[in-house]
């Protein structure tokens, strides 16, 4: 028997992040897809995928968001939602005790600020790759570490990190390249990297702003624990 499920398609600039909910709310399928600079490839291979499985007339709707949610959601016919007003009200559904909301991912940064009734203000870095997840992988590239693989491992293991510029990525890369010359460890420059992002949240977004406990962190970066670590101590969590 056919059962009713609504599709969620988060179009980013690295990834497609595809969900499928029954009318409970239940989780029925989700998927994470690199786009590697295709994401409209990528999305019709992700959504033929899910049809194998199901049949189209089970999804009863979509909504997507994203950097690509709006241009899919006029080829799709579903509905666009903005990324701010997702993600608030995702938070607000699923963690209604949080104040504060950090994402990161590809391109930019956010910083939601939450209230008893939702969102109540919010500000986002998209002037600099400095403090997304683009430039931690730019960096990680260039010292031939895996940002998926290594990246965050490596970071725990540091118990000295360097300071880093975390305003701008040609700082930081000058930063980097005295570090490798004075043979620093490779742990203790990726950890460097992991305080450099956090430091870029709370200086660039919050700016003297005091963050409210409950903190939720969310986006892609959200997976490295190199970085959750390095927020839990630059914002005293």
């Amino acid at each position: 028997m056919a059962r009713d499920l609504w599709l969620g398609l988060d179009i980013g600039s690295i990834s497609i992040n595809t969900v499928l909910l029954d009318a409970g709310r239940n989780i029925v399928e989700n998927h994470y897809t690199y786009c590697r600079g295709r994401p409209f490839h990528a999305l019709r291979e992700v959504l033929a995928g899910m049809l194998d499985r199901r049949r189209a007339a089970e999804i009863r709707g979509a909504a997507l968001t994203g950097t690509g949610g709006k241009l899919a959601a006029g080829l799709l016919g579903g509905r666009f939602v903005n990324e701010i007003v997702a993600q608030s009200s995702a938070v607000a559904a699923l963690y209604p005790q949080a104040r504060t909301v950090i994402e990161m991912g590809g391109e930019d940064s956010k910083l939601i600020i939450m209230g008893p009734r939702g969102l109540e203000d919010f500000a986002m870095n998209t002037v600099c790759a400095a403090g997304t997840g683009s430039f931690l992988d730019q960096q990680a590239r260039r010292i031939g570490v895996s940002i998926e693989k290594e990246f965050g491992e490596l970071a725990l293991r540091s118990c000295h990190p360097p300071h880093i510029a975390g305003r701008c990525s040609v700082f930081a890369k000058s930063d980097m390249i005295h570090l490798q010359q004075i043979a620093t460890p490779v742990e203790d420059i990726v950890a460097g990297l992991c305080f450099a992002v956090a430091r870029n949240v709370r200086s660039n977004l919050a700016r003297g702003r005091e963050l409210e406990k409950p903190v939720v962190f969310q986006g892609g970066v959200a997976a490295n624990a190199g970085v959750v670590r390095a927020f839990r101590e630059v914002l005293g969590l």
